[in-house]
């Protein structure tokens, strides 16, 4: 009897666990007036801070594989960007560098100095242009699937951005009010951006933890390239993974990133190169 109300006190509480509704928890869930929208957060567990960044069209909810982890050791702080989810935008224009100042807001309204980050696809490329543009802000970076320019598309998927110009093609045709004016926004910014240069990049100062998957949409090589112009970085390239990393390979993925946001970085050179 004692073993069947135990297994049941166990399901009831991983029950709870699961039904947790990330991005839509009122326990959790905030909005802040910061550059002219209110931005929609929730912040999870207590600890040094770590802010998870989503992806284009993407939510808070991308990242329910992470927070429960990450909660655990971390007060994790997560929001909607600028034109996702609840964090409504009227403006007519979208850039990623308008949505890394974004995230600076937040920390100043949170009245937090610095964060660690982990960013994930069009989150990866905030996440590089927030360490970039505001580098006393990020402690250590940690990005996935993120991209210098639209190139590394359009030069290996070309009917991913053939996708992508009929859609906005579509969406030309229809009022631009509304559902339709964002989802413009959004898919543009897939075409048009980002133009990250080398020396951005050079101007990160935090460790930074570089991911890609072997045959992620965004090729090896282009990952490489950032990791390469970040001057305290660590590459990873999962094997057998597209852009979906976080999802793929989730323990593996969380495991690996909080081993690095533990341990300082390491600068591995001269004869520290052949171990």
């Amino acid at each position: 009897m004692k073993t069947v109300f135990f297994l049941l006190i166990v399901s009831l509480a991983t029950f709870g666990q699961k039904q947790i509704p990330y991005g839509n928890n009122p326990q959790a869930g905030k909005y802040a007036a910061i550059r002219g929208f209110q931005m929609y957060y929730e912040i999870y567990g207590k600890g040094e801070p770590l802010l998870l960044i989503h992806g284009n069209n993407g939510s808070i909810q991308d990242f329910k594989n992470q927070i429960p982890t990450f909660s655990k050791s971390y007060q994790v702080i997560i929001a909607d960007n600028r034109s996702h989810g609840k964090s409504i935008d009227r403006q007519d224009s979208l850039s990623y560098e308008q949505m890394a100042d974004d995230f600076t807001a937040l920390l100043d309204h949170l009245k937090l100095d610095s964060v660690n980050v982990i960013g994930w696809s069009d989150g990866g490329i905030n996440g590089l242009l927030l360490a970039s543009r505001h580098p006393k802000k990020v402690r250590k970076l940690a990005v996935t699937g993120a991209n210098l320019t639209p190139e590394p598309v359009k030069s290996t998927d070309a009917w991913v951005v053939e996708n992508e110009f009929q859609v906005i093609d579509s969406l030309s045709r229809l009022p631009l009010t509304g559902e339709n004016k964002r989802q413009l926004k959004l898919h543009r910014l897939l075409v048009d951006e980002p133009h990250i240069s080398h020396a951005v990049l050079n101007k990160i100062q935090c460790p930074t933890l570089v991911i890609g998957g072997d045959h992620d949409v965004i090729m090896p090589r282009h990952t490489l390239e950032i990791a390469e112009a970040i001057p305290r970085s660590y590459l990873w390239i999962l094997p057998n993974s597209g852009h979906s990393t976080p999802i793929a390979y989730k323990e593996l993925f969380n495991s690996t990133i909080l081993e690095f946001l533990k341990k300082p970085y390491r600068k591995i050179e001269k004869q520290a190169k052949f171990y």
